[in-house]
């Protein structure tokens, strides 16, 4: 995808592998970048870094779980700012806990986030897109989008929804010229994930090195974008010695 001269929409920008994304995109000369989360503070200090970078940012302070918002929000965006070209969902929630302990309310918060909300806002942008035959969508799943983690089933299994749903999506909208790509971050150091009390053998990246990797990534237009040798490393091995991984 040549990002120049275009306009980006990212969900989970005020922070980490989102934020990082937005100036990464603002610094290799995206047009524009349309920023949404729930935080309008941050969001306001993500925008201004972007136009510092030399990008027009805008700000739309969204709670992605109340889908009549949104609709009302994006439509308006749409006429604003005109065509959006590219769809990076990066919003996400993580829990970490033993199933057996885990409670039903952040069962819901993580699929509601990570996946209805993608699904809505997917669903508003890709109308759109069909109707201008054009247009790029991202979605941010995980490492453990293809290796399951103990203490994160919740999580591991909407990580693992996002590559099905990224998939299914790929194959119907490649005739209208839409593309979706699926990002797989490993471990990144990030708020979600400071107070993990597992992984701590994995050397998280920084949300910059992710970025990087996906811009590059996007550029060269893989359908899969592999975060970290950690992450080439797991797969490999799930497939090739899957009991050793297990261990």
């Amino acid at each position: 995808m040549n990002i120049q001269g275009k306009t980006a929409l990212i969900t989970g920008a005020s922070r980490g592998i989102g934020r990082a994304i937005a100036l990464e995109l603002a610094q290799r000369g995206i047009q524009r970048i349309l920023l949404i989360a729930r935080d309008r503070h941050r969001l306001q200090e993500v925008a201004f870094e972007v136009e510092q970078a030399g990008s027009e940012a805008v700000i739309l302070p969204l709670d992605l779980t109340h889908p009549t918002e949104v609709n009302v929000s994006i439509a308006q965006a749409w006429r604003d700012y005109g065509p959006i070209h590219l769809l990076v969902n990066c919003a996400g929630v993580a829990h970490q806990t033993p199933f057996l302990k885990s409670k039903l309310c952040n069962v819901q918060e993580e699929i509601a986030i990570n996946l209805i909300g993608m699904y809505s806002i997917t669903r508003l942008i890709a109308r759109r897109m069909v109707a201008q035959q054009e247009g790029t969508i991202v979605n941010v799943s995980s490492l453990m989008g293809k290796v399951a983690s103990p203490t994160m089933a919740t999580y591991s299994a909407t990580k693992f929804a996002i590559l099905g749903f990224t998939q299914a999506l790929r194959r119907e909208l490649a005739s209208q010229n839409i593309k979706v790509l699926a990002l797989l971050p490993t471990l990144t150091d990030t708020d979600m994930v400071r107070h993990f009390q597992w992984f701590r053998w994995v050397v998280p990246m920084s949300p910059q090195q992710v970025a990087k990797v996906f811009v590059d990534g996007l550029i060269q237009e893989r359908s899969e974008i592999l975060v970290g040798w950690q992450s080439h490393l797991a797969v490999w091995c799930s497939y090739l010695a899957p009991g050793l991984l297990e261990k």
